[in-house]
């Protein structure tokens, strides 16, 4: 009886392994089928937020090329603008000289005297020339110094007078000028040989 008692418990274990293996393997499906919804919303989910992501960088994207452009066209228009009016401010200080200049004018057709007339136009050229000073124009000291490229340009050679004057401008035929102290105009010189 004992080993009858011992093969119903052997069976009995055996059919409650297998009762067993039969439930852990419906919860092991359970799981998976729950794990695989769970992959499902989590793909579902990221894909939603990518698309939310790419969503806000093409909006930022778009407004960033808007504010850009708009930036190009605001400095194109403020550069032309800027070169239109770029030599206003000295043109209107000019205005006062070149009034001069015409009142000079009518007073050489009626002058008698080529004194006062040498005065007016003296003065009228210093005032121009202080004018242009204020604005940032220096002329170049040329004569009697050594020959520099980078702010003579030499017309000619002649025999130097004078040992000393080897290598030096002899005589300068055009002022050249500073702005700001950046050449803009070359002085036109003769450089003694």
């Amino acid at each position: 009886m004992l080993k009858k008692k011992k093969k119903t418990n052997m069976e009995n274990s055996g059919k409650d392994e297998d009762n067993i293996l039969d439930e852990l393997q419906a919860v092991n499906e359970a799981n998976q089928n729950h794990k695989d919804e769970e992959i499902e919303t989590l793909e579902v989910s990221d894909a939603e937020k990518l698309r939310a992501e790419i969503a806000d960088a093409k909006d930022k994207y778009v407004r960033l090329y808007a504010e850009f452009d708009n930036f190009k066209r605001r400095t194109s228009k403020e550069r032309i603008d800027l070169l239109q009016s770029a030599g206003k401010d000295i043109i209107v200080e000019m205005l006062p000289i070149l009034d001069d200049f015409e009142r000079a004018a009518k007073a050489m057709e009626s002058a008698t005297e080529v004194a006062a007339v040498k005065e007016g136009v003296s003065l009228i050229y210093n005032k121009l020339k202080n004018t242009l000073q204020q604005k940032g124009l220096k002329e170049m000291q040329s004569t009697g110094t050594v020959f520099d490229p980078d702010v003579h340009e030499a017309i000619t050679n002649i025999p130097a007078p004078s040992n000393e004057l080897k290598g030096k401008v002899v005589d300068e035929l055009e002022k050249g000028y500073y702005l700001n102290d950046k050449v803009i105009r070359f002085a036109k010189v003769v450089v003694g040989a």
